[in-house]
């Protein structure tokens, strides 16, 4: 593999993939998530198709920092709300996702956006944090804001996940 940027000084070492399942049983969410952005895993397509990535992790935390461009447009010239929304659901799912024990997944049941303000490419590097609101032993609520680099909130989103064994993700 090699690496990949997903936005200038973004960089994948590892290029795009997915974390392997069998790793899901060794590692908790949060060492996951830490080997990730370490370097060990590739980072996900989605993240090189939007210009996004995960940056920092914490127990019950996940921050995402991205940056909307031209190819992300809607019709009249804004960046689509998919984009916005796209971004919030990482760090909401990723939020959780440092909460789980080896041998747990996730899965978005669902999730609500509130865009507030417009973002166009000249919006520049935004950062999304998500934060987890409350985990049980099958469900998990959390919560995300997307912010600009002066700090002005550009939308807010809360996510519940379904909590269950690896074991029954999708064979790949």
């Amino acid at each position: 593999m090699s690496a990949v940027e997903l936005f200038p000084g973004y960089l994948s070492p590892l290029g795009l993939g997915t974390i392997p399942h069998e790793e899901l049983a060794k590692y908790s969410g949060l060492e996951l998530l830490q080997r990730m952005i370490d370097g060990m895993y590739p980072a996900p397509p989605i993240g090189a198709r939007l210009n996004f990535g995960l940056a920092e992790v914490s127990e019950g935390r996940a921050v995402f920092r991205g940056l909307p461009g031209e190819r992300h447009l809607n019709p009249l010239g804004g960046v689509h709300g998919g984009w916005a929304a796209t971004i919030l659901d990482s760090a909401l799912a990723c939020a959780v996702q440092t909460l789980l024990v080896p041998g747990e997944a996730y899965t978005t049941v669902e999730f609500k956006v509130n865009l507030m303000r417009p973002i166009t490419p000249k919006t520049g590097e935004v950062t999304c944090e998500g934060r987890v609101i409350q985990k049980g032993r099958t469900l998990a609520v959390s919560e995300a804001s997307l912010r600009d680099r002066d700090g002005r909130m550009l939308a807010f989103g809360t996510e519940t996940c379904s909590i269950f064994p690896a074991e029954r993700l999708a064979p790949r």
